[in-house]
């Protein structure tokens, strides 16, 4: 019972992925309205007479969120079922599903009513805490814990308000990178890091605003996450899920401000649009286990 659980953890953890992947080639493929304002039919019916691209990249995404809906909703029940005596496993059996749900309505509404940037931008953090929910409870069928003698882990109070510090904003720098796509603002600053090269000034317009705002957010994640793996490897290398952990955060932002780099440079590249947001998604997903295991500490050193 225990290894089928485990394959539909990863099954569905590679599911949230490529929602998360699929609402990012929507919004950069401008595809939101590839079925018109008809939702969930598309266009009306179910079988549509005039097939596009668009259409095509909206209805895949329509139909891998809801096997993925459903992949979680199992995930949670059997995991509250098999695993339900660990603390958090019904907490994020709950969080998984309630946030997966919300985002489909976000969509929808988005797609029957219309909505401004700024409520579209909350769709990928919404999808995204219901992945972490995910990749969290899939650590815990994994007895990922106990491999690296989590249990035992004490974490002090400087440690953990970098944990709890950097996972909030790095939170708001992901909700300034999805306004950047929604307000279609990608390109409207063509050099890198500053808007041009020749004069640097403040922004022109709101455009540029939100565009360099997010550049600044980037940057200082960045150098945050540098530090926090400083510390790690000064006061945390023999604890190896701190060490390896603020590592693999490390090379993901810094994987994440090149591959935001490249987008300018290459003028928008799909590929690597889409790259940038399996990043920030990686590392969403590690920032939410160093949380669980702060949690933990605390409780456990009280």
């Amino acid at each position: 019972m225990r290894r089928s659980l485990k394959w539909l953890a990863v099954a569905t953890t590679i599911a949230m992925i490529f929602i998360l992947i699929g609402g990012a080639l929507v919004t950069k493929t401008g595809s939101g309205m590839g079925c018109g304002r008809s939702w969930p039919l598309c266009n009306g019916s179910f079988v549509p007479s005039e097939i596009t691209p668009k259409l095509v990249i909206e209805l895949a995404h329509r139909l891998v969120s809801g096997v993925g809906g459903i992949m979680v909703l199992a995930l949670s029940v059997w995991s509250w079922i098999a695993i339900g005596h660990i603390r958090e496993t019904k907490f994020l059996s709950l969080l998984s599903f309630f946030f997966l749900l919300l985002q489909g309505l976000i969509g929808a509404a988005a797609v029957i009513w219309g909505q401004s940037s700024f409520v579209l931008a909350l769709h990928f953090g919404i999808s995204l805490i219901s992945f972490a929910a995910v990749f969290l409870l899939t650590l815990l069928i994994f007895e990922v814990d106990k491999k690296f003698d989590a249990e035992k882990l004490y974490i002090d109070k400087r440690m953990g308000f970098h944990i709890v510090g950097v996972s909030i904003y790095s939170y708001l720098v992901i909700y300034s990178g999805a306004l950047v796509r929604h307000m279609k603002a990608s390109l409207v600053c063509l050099d890198w890091p500053f808007c041009s090269s020749d004069k640097l000034s403040l922004p022109a317009d709101i455009y540029q605003w939100v565009q360099m705002g997010h550049r600044a957010a980037a940057g200082l994640i960045f150098i945050w996450i540098a530090y926090i793996f400083y510390l790690a490897a000064r006061y945390y290398r023999q604890e190896k899920v701190i060490y390896w952990g603020w590592m693999i955060a490390f090379i993901l932002v810094t994987l994440q401000v090149i591959a935001g780099a490249l987008i300018i440079f290459s003028l928008l590249n799909l590929y690597i649009a889409l790259l940038h947001a399996f990043f920030i998604t990686c590392l969403f997903g590690v920032l939410s286990y160093f949380l669980l295991l702060y949690s933990r500490s605390r409780r456990n050193h009280h």
